[in-house]
């Protein structure tokens, strides 16, 4: 049952609300003043006050009340004369406001009205912490090192903005751990915005991005936000932004260098604030020595670098990762399953998991719903391929004292040499493009050499 308190001097209508409340089914608590009501707000769900009281009125008793942080809504009454007063009430923090004189309907119909808007703001405050608290580090698995390196880069990183990238392949956590930065920052009240850059078309994606005004295309009947005015003030997590072309990097530049944007269709410069963390599971290294990756976006969205390296190369996380999903699973689908056989956790260590964590997590998916038992075992692991032989140690190893880089550089001055400077002949001996090749040479030095022909 709801409690109400209300809060006006004269005792007569005072008396006619109480009645009406009463009738409707919620506790009434009555205060004839400011001071006296300051006593009881802490046990109401809604206080209803009148403007004009004797002593403290009722927009420094509204003051008191936001002073001391409660999330109560008020509602003012105030006579139709002080409708000005009512209105600066409103910008102060009240929910609502009745002008007298009201009808008891009115009355009930702002009443419900407010309290259900404080149910929905309790609801999603109620939302946004359990979502928070799937995002602490006890809810992402790992206890390999190289996770715990991963949560000690999210503990540094996430209270600032500073822009992260994301490296790993497809099903690595990629998206958990972008969220994990956003609700470790202080932007976790505020929005995160997935943004999948390879589920865009080219011909849309500026206007998705960036937004566009009425009439900017056939088709642009109203004018549209993108989706980084949506992530104003919170985060926006581009995910797999090597897939994004060459005109939409030149613009994802300048949000990142100068916070500012323009929506299609329009002249009119938008500033915003918020953090970007991409991810991919490309080699933008590569990309950037093929042209297909601007070099200064690269080196604006690898601030902070973090490679979430795949579950094969983390075999000791395997076993947490399993018993979490099986008793997650195990939940959801009613099955009394309480732990996985040693038999078929040795075969999930041995598998090579091309689908990481992901792959892991639909494979005991699958065996929750299929065990007829109370454990899993062998039989119920299916795994879509053998397991990947994995080479034996010696089968290749460096030459002594030399670095992959540097045998790297090794191979291709003497590709170079062979074809007597021959650009695009020693690019197709050595499988490269031709640019790639200039940009390889150019980081070694030699690109301003002599002897390298420009063919």
């Amino acid at each position: 049952m709801k409690r109400i308190l209300v809060v006006e001097d004269e005792e007569k209508l005072r008396r006619v609300i109480e009645l009406q409340l009463t009738a409707a089914g919620f506790e009434v608590e009555k205060a004839g003043s400011a001071e006296e009501a300051l006593k009881l707000v802490d046990r109401a769900d809604l206080i209803l006050t009148d403007l004009k009281l004797p002593g403290m009125d009722g927009l420094e008793l509204l003051a008191a009340i936001r002073r001391q942080n409660m999330q109560s809504p008020v509602v003012v009454m105030t006579a139709f004369g002080s409708i000005e007063v009512a209105v600066q009430a409103m910008k102060s923090g009240a929910a609502d406001f009745l002008l007298k004189p009201f009808s008891l309907d009115h009355l009930m119909a702002v009443i419900h009205k407010a309290l259900e808007v404080r149910a929905l703001r309790d609801e999603n405050r109620q939302l946004r912490e359990e979502l928070g608290r799937r995002y602490e580090f006890d809810n992402i698995i790992g206890r390999s090192s190289a996770m715990q390196e991963i949560f000690a880069t999210i503990q540094r990183v996430a209270p600032t903005r500073a822009t992260v990238l994301l490296a790993g392949e497809s099903g690595v956590g990629k998206d958990l751990i972008a969220r994990a930065i956003h609700f470790h920052s202080p932007r976790r009240d505020r929005p995160f915005v997935k943004i999948n850059c390879t589920a865009i078309p080219e011909n849309l994606m500026e206007s998705e991005l960036f937004g566009y005004e009425k009439g900017a295309f056939t088709g642009a009947n109203t004018s549209k936000p993108g989706k980084f005015e949506q992530a104003d003030t919170g985060t926006v997590f581009l995910d797999e932004i090597g897939d994004v072309p060459p005109s939409i990097q030149v613009k994802l530049l300048r949000i990142l260098q100068e916070r500012e944007f323009e929506r299609l269709g329009s002249n009119k410069t938008r500033h915003i604030d918020v953090r970007v963390i991409a991810a991919t599971n490309q080699d933008l290294r590569a990309a950037l020595e093929q042209g297909s990756f601007r070099e200064d976006l690269y080196y604006r969205l690898n601030v902070v670098p973090i490679d979430i390296v795949p579950l094969r190369e983390r075999v000791q996380d395997i076993p947490f990762l399993a018993e979490h999903f099986l008793h997650k699973y195990a939940a959801e689908t009613g099955n009394k399953i309480e732990s996985i056989t040693p038999a078929a956790m040795n075969k999930l260590a041995a598998y090579h998991w091309p689908g990481n964590v992901r792959e892991l997590e639909n494979v005991i998916e699958r065996g929750v719903v299929m065990c007829a038992g109370d454990r899993l075992d062998v039989a119920d692991i299916k795994l879509d391929s053998a397991p990947r032989p994995r080479a034996s140690a010696g089968e290749f190893s460096l030459p002594a004292g030399m670095t992959l880089d540097q045998y790297e550089q090794e191979i291709i001055r003497e590709t170079v040499k062979r074809t007597e400077g021959n650009k695009s002949e020693a690019a197709r001996l050595l499988g490269l493009t031709r640019n790639a090749l200039r940009y390889r040479l150019a980081q070694m030095g030699m690109e301003t050499e002599g002897g390298i022909a420009d063919k």
